[in-house]
């Protein structure tokens, strides 16, 4: 939603950006708990089984027709596109990731790497999620969209990691 805002994006596609948020790994129900919880490196086999989430969150959703309409499947689809190309599950790159796809995939790395992981006892540093951002703008990430993130980090720096549990459970005000 920060990130949306930033870049000044209608109300109503902001308000589909959140639902895609609450949504975009919902095909992690359809992939085993052994493989999802193991807690040491994933062998090439189970990382395919993972790389299917995307595929299997499309399918639960894609009869709602609201979510076609606002880009709710592309998000779920393909938050794990990468701006080079080399992401999945269809190798989209650059303009061809639709933009609120770009926008989950920056948004859902931050979270990965500031949340604690069953593969990695702590979350990182703020400044190492920096460097990681801008390390990987233009590869991994869209370079306009990780520059946004990067300004609100830069503005929020340690508050953007302090979670109100209460202003979680409420729906975000959209303007």
């Amino acid at each position: 939603m920060k990130i949306a805002r930033a870049m000044n994006l209608p109300p109503g596609l902001r308000e589909s950006i959140y639902i895609g948020g609450l949504l975009h790994d919902i095909g992690k129900i359809g992939i085993s708990e052994s493989v999802l919880l193991k807690p040491s490196k994933l062998t090439e086999s189970e990382f395919d089984i993972i790389k299917q989430h995307p595929v299997i969150g499309y399918e639960i959703i894609k009869h709602i027709p609201q979510f076609k309409k606002n880009g709710v499947l592309d998000m779920v689809l393909h938050h794990h596109e990468r701006y080079n190309g080399t992401g999945y599950p269809k190798g989209l790159k650059e303009q061809q990731i639709p933009l609120a796809a770009r926008i989950m995939a920056v948004a859902d790395s931050f979270d990965a790497m500031t949340s604690k992981r069953v593969y990695r006892e702590n979350r990182l540093e703020l400044q190492d999620v920096i460097e990681e951002l801008r390390r990987c703008r233009g590869t991994q990430f869209d370079p306009v969209v990780a520059d946004v993130f990067l300004g609100i980090l830069e503005e929020e720096r340690e508050n953007i990691l302090i979670h109100d549990l209460d202003a979680s459970i409420k729906r975000p005000h959209y303007i």
